[in-house]
């Protein structure tokens, strides 16, 4: 029996047939829907055509995953292919579905040796070239597309599918080809094997490690299909789901995760595609699975290195126990904690070839069995598996079963309990390296800060304290600061923004990324987003780049890199919508509309803002939600209608220990305090500030205290603001808000205008107005220019001639300018920037005028003649 099988997707940017009939019917869709389709049919329109009528009101709204196996995508398509390859030759169809054996869904490189090892003609493929079906190169077979392999595969007989595979299995027999041979000699079985399962499970391990996700997820998969235990299926189909989500595939990962039921892995998924405050009670059900009872508190951790947790396992298994998949969608482990498990009886197997394995934890985490089980009775059988691993013979007779007594569950390392104090020394060196309860309880924190409902915090506190499960500092810190006590937040802050090494953790670097936001330290939230990012990427785990991305987004924007943030968070949220990450997509959208208030793009703003909002209020989302509502609130700051302003963000800022959400807090006290003073309600704006400034006095960040400086200097009378104003400023010089220092002198400028003061305000002013156009924030260098009228002095015009032609554009504008100029259409560029037909209608009719040009070929020249420093 052979499973249906997919090809890897095509990279998202090679070129997408077009066909009307598909036009039509996406309109309708949602940004993520219309993406993830897209995705699935591997770029082909007729194919998305097709699959869109077959799709139920659920999957049309992105409830429901979508179809993974072609013969649920495209079946006419499909059929229509199978028709062209069996009008072939005999001889011609066998080398094709070798070809395709050879591709799919595990490139393993063996044609050429299969060929070879079977004396096959290669002339045969002749016919296929004259017809355009495939050719041949140097490295083997080249198909028309996608849905060609598949059909090649499928118009096979299962008999000469086995076959094909069995050969290619014999001489796939290079060092590091293990996970290709089992594959193969997988696929080529005839019903259920618990040996093969096991061999398959162990080279979904070795390649989980190496970070080849895509290639685990297969390979688990067909293990889950072989094994005949239905216990150990479910444990192999959460394996499954868990490589699939984190290598991207979110529609696959949640039609596995509905048969195998695992709180922690549930959890996950609805924390980036469903409700998160479900997601939370989900986690924590998960943490409390995971983490070691007191009996084998001393057990390995469940993201331990692969070379010592084994993942091959018989049918006779008893392991059944939901944590099983809990840690399979946990980032891993750092490599450093393997050296102590040397020490161990275990030892000897670091001289297996799963040894080196340690040294590459990108993926360990997602495999490893769970530490209480390693305790029960059952864990001993875990020695026959491994053998089989380190191993990896083509021949499953000649896997022999280790001796279940060399095996100890006993671990040096203990697991230390409960939230650190704050006064406790807190540094990355002392803090127990990361395991799969940790994480799922960093999982839990992140689900809290999305809904913005911070008690619930308390409550895994309290969990992690009960189980000893070591909180990360992002949790105690945001308890902490919720209750008031702001110098304990800052401590367990600072400690979790100094983990922030290269090539550390995803999940730790996120959280030190998050702690350093909320301490006002820009620089370092950039470069923990960026190492995430990084790290994830080496791992082979891309889900994990767009949540770094979005907290990435709040250091851009803070640092008066609009352009540059737009464009990377515009990357994130297709790359979000790709795989399946929904929640993390509207929080993207919502910091779009942030960078859109800033650029003055009041009709983006709107849109991001209204499509983030109804997502965020459907899902719990209250982050999202918050953020869409701060960046109309800015629009209105920026355009002077303070009122409308003031009524925004008065409910955001908060007042006093346990309201709001300190990262929106964050964003929205200094600016409610300048509306609210506008509109002449300065008791309430005292009371906001007040929190603000104990807050500010007590983590001492230069732009928080900056900020809270300007807000007295608001509140002050007269000249007494002046003293204000240059501490504010002096502060900012120290900081890295560059965009508030700018509205600062702004501000500045405005009162010493006021108190005729006309020499100091007019440098003030000037100074403000050069930042906003650099910023290219147009309402706030419109409101510098106002003042500078109003002092008689002429203001610089706006920029009228600039370097390049698209230096008049928007950053909004320049990427769909460049996207039309490709040869997108309108209806492709939206579906690209998740925007609507009419807005890119709008952004282009905006691009011509500006230009002064009439058509897309002369966009095209203009934009080949630029020397905009963008335009890379």
């Amino acid at each position: 029996m052979v499973t249906p099988v997919n090809p890897p997707p095509l990279d998202r940017t090679s070129p997408p047939q077009r066909t009307d009939a598909w036009r039509q019917p996406a309109a309708g869709l949602t940004e993520g829907v219309r993406v993830r389709v897209l995705r699935a049919v591997y770029g082909d329109r007729r194919a998305a055509a097709e699959l869109l009528p077959r799709l139920t009101d659920r999957q049309l709204t992105g409830t429901d995953p979508l179809p993974t196996e072609p013969a649920e995508l495209a079946p006419a398509l499909l059929r229509e292919h199978r028709a062209e390859i069996r009008a072939l030759p005999d001889d011609t169809r066998l080398l094709l579905l070798l070809a395709a054996a050879d591709q799919y869904p595990v490139s393993t490189d063996a044609f050429l040796r299969a060929v070879v090892a079977a004396r096959l003609d290669t002339r045969c493929l002749d016919a296929a070239e004259a017809t355009g079906i495939a050719h041949a190169g140097a490295g083997g077979v080249a198909f028309r597309d996608a849905w060609t392999r598949i059909a090649a595969y499928e118009t096979g007989t299962p008999a000469d599918r086995r076959d094909v595979h069995r050969l290619l299995a014999r001489v796939l027999r290079g060092e590091g080809e293990t996970p290709s041979r089992s594959w193969h000699r997988g696929a080529g079985a005839l019903g259920p094997s618990g040996r093969l399962a096991a061999e398959l499970s162990a080279a979904a391990g070795t390649a989980a490690d190496t970070g080849r996700l895509s290639v685990a997820r297969t390979l688990a998969e067909r293990a889950a299909a072989l094994c005949p235990d239905p216990a150990e299926q479910h444990r192999l189909t959460a394996r499954a789901a868990a490589y699939s989500w984190r290598s991207g595939d979110g529609d696959r990962a949640r039609r596995l995760a509905s048969t195998a039921a695992d709180d922690a892995l549930s959890g996950v998924l609805a924390l980036r595609a469903g409700n998160a405050t479900e997601a939370f009670d989900a986690l924590l059900i998960g943490v409390s699975a995971a983490a070691p009872t007191s009996s084998d508190r001393g057990a390995p951790p469940l993201a331990a290195p692969a070379s010592v947790a084994p993942r091959a396992v018989t049918p006779s298994t008893s392991r059944t126990a939901t944590p099983a998949a809990s840690h399979s969608v946990a980032p891993a482990a750092p490599a450093a904690p393997a050296a102590p498990r040397t020490a161990t009886p275990a030892a000897p197997r670091t001289a297996t070839p799963a040894a080196p394995r340690t040294a590459t934890p990108a993926a360990s985490n997602s495999v490893a069995p769970a530490a209480p089980r390693t305790a029960t009775p059952a864990a001993p059988r875990t020695a026959a598996p491994a053998a089989s691993r380190s191993a990896a013979p083509a021949d499953p007779r000649t896997l022999t079963p280790a001796d279940p007594r060399t095996l100890t569950p006993a671990d040096p390392r203990a697991v230390t309990p409960a939230i650190p104090s704050a006064r406790t020394s807190v540094t990355p060196s002392t803090i127990t390296p990361p395991t799969p309860a940790t994480h799922l309880l960093a999982r839990a924190t992140e689900a809290a800060i999305y809904t913005g409902d911070l008690r619930r915090l308390r409550e895994a506190a309290r969990v992690a304290g009960r189980l000893g499960v070591v909180a990360p500092g992002t949790l105690g810190g945001l308890v902490a600061a919720f209750d008031g006590r702001y110098a304990d937040a800052r401590d367990l802050l600072k400690s979790a923004a100094a983990r922030c090494g290269p090539g550390g953790d995803p999940t730790v670097l996120i959280h030190a990324a998050i702690a350093a936001l909320l301490l006002g330290d820009h620089t370092r939230a950039v470069t923990a987003t960026v190492r995430a990012a990084a790290s994830a990427r080496a791992r082979g785990t891309p889900v994990t780049v767009p949540q770094a991305m979005e907290f990435r987004a709040y250091a851009d924007f803070w640092t008066g890199r609009p352009r540059a943030g737009e464009a990377a968070a515009t990357d994130a949220l297709w790359q979000a919508h790709a795989t399946g990450q929904d929640n993390g997509a509207c929080h993207l959208q919502a910091a779009l509309a942030m960078f859109a208030a800033l650029t003055g793009d009041a009709d983006v703003c709107r849109e991001r803002a209204a499509t983030a909002r109804s997502y965020a209020l459907a899902r719990g989302l209250g982050l999202p939600a918050a953020l869409a509502q701060w960046a109309l609130a800015f629009l209105d700051l920026s355009s002077g209608r303070f009122a409308a302003a003031a009524a925004r963000l008065r409910a955001l800022a908060g007042f006093g220990p346990g309201h709001g959400h300190r990262a929106i807090r964050h964003l929205a006290t200094p600016h409610y305090v300048e509306a609210a003073v506008r509109t002449g309600d300065t008791r309430v704006a005292r009371v906001a500030h007040a929190d603000y400034e104990r807050w500010a006095g007590t983590v001492l960040s230069p732009d928080d205290l900056a900020l809270s400086a300007r807000c007295r200097a608001l509140l002050a009378p007269g000249e007494e603001a002046v003293d204000h104003y240059r501490a504010a400023l002096d502060l900012h010089s120290r900081g890295t808000r560059d965009f508030e220092r700018a509205r600062t002198e702004l501000l500045f400028g405005s009162a010493l205008r006021r108190l005729r003061r006309r020499s100091e305000a007019r440098d003030r002013l000037h100074s403000a107005l050069e930042a906003f156009d650099s910023f290219g924030a147009p309402h706030c260098a419109t409101r510098a220019r106002a003042e500078l009228r109003a002092l008689g002095t002429p203001a610089a015009p706006a920029r009228t001639a600039p370097d390049s032609s698209t230096a008049t554009l928007t950053a909004q504008q320049l990427l769909v300018a460049r996207m039309a100029a490709d040869g997108a259409t309108n209806r492709e560029i939206a579906a690209r920037l998740a925007l609507s037909p009419r807005t890119i209608d709008h952004h282009l009719r905006g691009v011509f005028t500006r230009l002064g040009i009439r058509s897309r070929i002369e966009l095209v020249r203009l934009l080949a003649e630029s020397d905009d420093p963008e335009s890379g």
